[in-house]
């Protein structure tokens, strides 16, 4: 199964894995997955670090492929389905991630409930 994680679904796993709870650890450390860091984590994570909201002393790239995740690029058809999109979420990096989820029929690992108010996958 292909899967996405969440912006901080990826920062607990490379620094603080005892917060994840079982089904999602599994989901992540289960071999057959291919686990995706969306490019659009990483854009969420070195703004946030730009402008002092997040403290971030590696590049998350290098981390993630050196964790066992793939980058997945966020593409023009997956920002096409924003146009229509409910806003049940404000958050613009989030919505970024539902529509990749919902292009690519791919779940999202997130402890975001506000993403369940989408047709996506979660986990």
């Amino acid at each position: 199964m292909k899967i996405i994680i969440d912006t901080h679904i990826f920062l607990w796993s490379i620094s603080d894995p005892l917060k994840l709870g079982k089904k999602k650890k599994d989901a992540i450390q289960t071999m057959s997955n291919i686990v995706y860091v969306s490019s659009i984590s990483i854009a969420e994570i070195t703004i946030k670090a730009s402008i002092g909201k997040l403290i971030c002393d590696f590049d998350p790239v290098e981390v993630a492929l050196e964790s066992g995740f793939e980058i997945l690029d966020f593409k023009g058809t997956d920002a096409l389905l924003l146009k229509d999109m409910p806003f049940h979420h404000k958050d613009p990096f989030d919505r970024m991630l539902i529509a990749q989820g919902l292009s690519n029929g791919y779940p999202i690992v997130t402890d975001d409930s506000k993403f369940l108010s989408y047709d996506c996958k979660v986990i």
